[in-house]
């Protein structure tokens, strides 16, 4: 019998948790769960002999340490910045990690040490990161061996509201963490390359330099750029490529309307409110604009923001209740994006019926043989209902998979990693499948075409 500890038991360990559980009689698998909120974890093992949940601090080194050493491996689902502690003593104890986390500069520096102790410690084995590095790592690593060489990647991912679910007129609800979407693109300019130029977005302009892509049988979505999409080069071994890009899709319409919170500062995190438990929604939108003694609030935005009476973007702001005087959230000492994320919390939560959507797009374009040639790359997955999603089960199936095979010996690397190795992403990818996790890839006949200064068109 090999013993899985899991640390951390929030919402994305739903679909971990049951692939787990359906693996384990064969595998000989017994999971020890740990979490605050024991009956959460309960609920979630409903009754499997092959589960225990278990309340301890997991934050304490002490009792953590000792949870560690009875395991064979670690699959850390805490709050990114405690990964590096857990990480430390798996290496002293000489056990493995699986965390679906970015690496961060503290977690890198342990790569010698991991390998000393002879551990893997995987790390960014979710969606984005996770089945975004390995999808288009499939497919760069295919190009090379054909003698290819790559001159554009641009990679989109999505967490979206599933199209029957899709009822309110900025086509999207919440199907992760609502404070990850107010403060989304803030911390420093949009950075990529493009036709060999280093390209920046600050963030006052990144939400009106957006991408249109259009996904089969799903119609068309919108890109932005997300923070740094440099880093990828050294990752996906692209160093020398002239144009790499990545982004976050929303609906067509999304961005520019998102783009009437972040003129006005209401995406600030930065300082607090004034009587903001007092305030409405008319009186938080209005304390961001001009004083005007005779103009309403909602004459005052449509100056401010130069929006038509015909514009559709007042629709989606109107539907929100901003300018409603009777709704008061009562936040004290809020935020502008405190009290901006509690408003949106009304509005944009999922339904007890709906489900939600995972877009992931891909744009490979390369020289063979002296031939332009270009591949997309295109996955939709569509959630089962509000415990298992599809940001649950594409968080929580790679996971799964990547333990089971690093169990099994299937995965045998050692050092901090993640998964663009071949041998990570061919069998995890496989398996995915047999879960409706697929990507449709496309030649594209004939490729946009370069001019002979190899300038994209």
């Amino acid at each position: 019998m090999k013993n899985i500890l899991i640390l951390g038991a929030g919402l994305s360990s739903s679909s971990l948790i049951r692939y787990l559980l359906q693996n384990a009689e064969k595998e000989q698998w017994h999971l020890k769960i740990v979490d605050q909120n024991k009956e959460a974890v309960e609920r979630k093992i409903n009754g499997s002999k092959y589960a225990e949940a278990l309340v301890i601090n997991a934050l304490d080194p002490v009792v953590r340490r000792a949870e560690i050493e009875k395991s064979d491996i670690v699959i850390s689902m805490l709050p990114a910045r405690f990964h590096v502690d857990v990480a430390k003593d798996c290496i002293e104890l000489k056990k493995n990690l699986v965390t679906p986390s970015y690496v961060s500069p503290e977690m890198k520096a342990l790569n010698e040490e991991a390998k000393a102790a002879g551990i893997i410690i995987m790390n960014e084995i979710g969606v984005d990161p996770g089945i975004d590095h390995m999808s288009a790592m499939r497919v760069i690593d295919s190009i090379r061996d054909a003698g290819g060489e790559m001159k554009i990647f641009e990679s989109f991912t999505g967490g979206l509201v599933a199209p029957e679910s899709d009822d309110n007129p900025w086509n999207y609800k919440f199907t992760w963490n609502p404070r990850n979407v107010v403060l989304a693109g803030q911390g420093g300019a949009a950075q990529f390359i493009q036709e060999g130029l280093y390209k920046y977005i600050p963030y006052y302009k990144l939400f009106r330099r957006t991408e249109i892509i259009d996904i089969e049988g799903y119609g068309r979505f919108e890109g932005y750029a997300n923070r740094n999409s440099l880093m990828y080069r050294e990752l996906y071994g692209l160093e020398g490529i002239p144009t790499i890009y990545r982004g976050t899709l929303r609906r067509v319409g999304f961005s520019r309307a998102w783009d009437v919170f972040v003129q006005l500062g209401l995406t600030d995190d930065s300082y607090t409110l004034e009587g903001s438990e007092h305030m409405s929604n008319r009186d938080f939108i209005n304390s961001f604009l001009p004083y005007n003694h005779s103009d309403t609030v909602e004459l005052k935005l449509r100056h401010y923001m130069k929006i038509d009476l015909d514009d559709s973007l007042w629709d989606k702001l109107v539907w929100l209740d901003i300018f409603d005087d009777t709704i008061k959230h009562g936040l004290k000492n809020a935020t502008p994006a405190e009290m901006l994320q509690k408003i949106l919390e009304e509005k944009w939560s999922l339904k007890p019926n709906d489900k939600d959507m995972i877009v992931m797009y891909h744009k490979f374009v390369y020289k063979l043989k002296g031939e332009l040639k270009e591949i997309t790359s295109e996955m939709v997955n569509i959630g089962e209902d509000q415990v298992f999603t599809s940001m649950s089960n594409t968080v929580g199936l790679p996971l799964g998979a990547c333990v089971k095979k690093i169990l099994n010996g299937t995965i045998d690397l050692t050092g901090v990693i993640i998964p663009t190795h071949r041998e990570v992403y061919g069998p995890i990818l496989k398996e995915l499948e047999d879960y409706g996790i697929v990507f449709n890839e496309k030649q594209i006949v004939p490729p946009r075409l370069y001019n002979e200064e190899e300038t994209w068109k």
